[in-house]
C-alpha cells in the first residue's frame, strides 16, 4: 500500500523523486488545514508569508486573542493562551530566513495585541495557565481538564522566550520572564512538557548569563521528568529529543548523544503511514481535530527530517 500512496503522490506532484518528501506533501494537500498546507508552500516552495498571516488572523477574537482551536485539541472559541502560543509558533516558522517580513506584514499589532490580551488575564506576578474553564463547554481532549488552569512554566515560559524571540517588548513580557526566573532558580520538578518550554525561553531570553546558569540544569531536569520518551523503540506517546532540537544547529542538540539522536531520526522516518501523513498517539476530540494534528505533525516530520538532511 505505501508503494502505491508514493506512486500515486509522484503522479500528484511531477518533478519530486523523494518518496517521503512527495508522499508528506500530498498528504499535506490532501487532508491538512490550510495554515499547514501555506506553511509547507512557504517552507518548501518559497511562497510569501502574507498568506500564513491571514491565516492566522481568522482565528484571532476582538479580545486580540486568539481561539476557535487553533490548538486542536480543543474546538473552544474563546481566546485561550494555549492558542496564543500556537500563533506564535506558526508565525515564527513562517519567518524563517527571511528579513524584515514581520514589519512588512504589520506584525507588530498583532503580536503586541495578542501581549495585552496575556496581561489581562495574567496572575498579578505574571504567570498564565494553558486555558480556562470556558473550554469546557466545548468539544475538548479528555485531558484536557481542570489542570490546564493552573498557571505555571508551561505555557508562560514557552510565551516569553517566543516574544523574546521575536525582539518584543511589552510591560506584561517583563512580568512574566521575572516570573520565570523565580521560578527556576527556585528549582524543577516539572514534566517534559515545560521542560520544552524552558527551553525556548532559555535559548532566546536577552539575560544569557542567567540563561547559561540554569541551561547547565536542564539535562538533569529532563532525565527525570515525566513525559520525556528518551528510546526511539519506545512506542508510547512522549517529548522526544527531536522535539527538543528539531535541527542540529539547535541550542539544545548538546543534550543528546549522536546514536540517540539517529535513532529517533529512524524511527521518525519509520513512523510515516501509508498515506503519507504521520499519525498521533492520543486522542483528540473528533476526527476532524485529529486530521488537524495529523496536518501539524506531518510537517514538523518533514521540516525535522530535511533539517537533518534526510530529505
Amino acid at each position: 500500500m505505501a508503494s502505491e500512496c508514493y506512486r500515486i503522490a509522484r503522479a500528484t506532484l511531477p518533478g519530486v523523486t523523494n518518496d517521503i518528501f512527495t508522499a508528506g506533501r500530498a498528504f499535506l494537500d490532501r487532508e491538512g488545514r490550510l495554515i499547514e498546507r501555506r506553511l509547507a508552500a512557504v517552507l518548501f516552495d518559497g511562497a510569501d508569508p502574507s498568506g500564513v498571516v491571514d491565516a492566522v488572523r481568522a482565528y484571532r477574537n476582538p479580545d486580540s486573542g486568539f481561539g476557535h482551536g487553533l490548538e486542536p485539541d480543543k474546538r473552544c472559541p474563546a481566546s485561550l493562551p494555549v492558542d496564543v502560543e500556537s500563533a506564535l509558533d506558526i508565525l515564527l516558522v513562517a519567518g524563517e530566513g527571511t528579513v524584515g517580513w514581520s514589519g512588512d506584514l504589520g506584525l507588530d499589532g498583532l503580536v503586541l495585541g495578542a501581549c495585552d490580551w496575556l496581561g489581562s488575564v495574567a496572575a498579578p506576578d505574571g504567570a498564565v495557565p494553558l486555558s480556562f474553564p470556558v473550554m469546557e463547554r466545548y468539544p475538548r481532549a479528555e485531558h484536557w481538564s481542570d489542570w490546564t488552569y493552573t498557571p505555571g512554566l508551561n505555557p508562560t515560559a514557552g510565551l516569553a522566550g517566543r516574544l523574546h524571540r521575536m525582539g518584543v517588548t511589552h510591560p506584561w513580557l517583563d512580568r512574566a520572564t521575572e516570573w520565570c526566573w523565580a521560578q527556576l532558580e527556585s528549582g524543577f520538578d516539572e514534566d517534559a512538557h515545560a521542560v520544552a518550554e524552558v527551553l525556548v525561553f532559555l535559548a532566546h531570553v536577552p539575560d544569557r548569563g542567567r540563561a547559561e546558569a540554569v541551561g547547565a540544569h536542564v539535562g538533569v531536569w529532563l532525565e527525570k521528568a515525566p513525559w520525556y520518551r528518551a528510546d526511539p523503540a519506545d512506542p508510547a506517546y512522549g517529548v522526544t529529543p527531536l522535539h527538543l532540537a528539531p535541527s542540529p544547529n539547535s541550542p539544545w542538540r548538546r543534550l543528546f548523544d549522536d546514536t540517540n539522536i539517529e535513532g529517533h531520526l529512524e524511527r521518525l522516518t519509520r513512523d510515516q503511514q501509508p498515506d503519507g501523513g504521520w499519525a498521533i498517539t492520543w486522542e483528540p476530540p473528533g476526527v476532524a481535530s485529529t486530521m488537524e494534528w495529523r496536518g501539524i505533525e506531518t510537517l514538523r516530520a518533514l521540516r525535522t527530517l530535511r533539517a537533518y538532511g534526510r530529505l
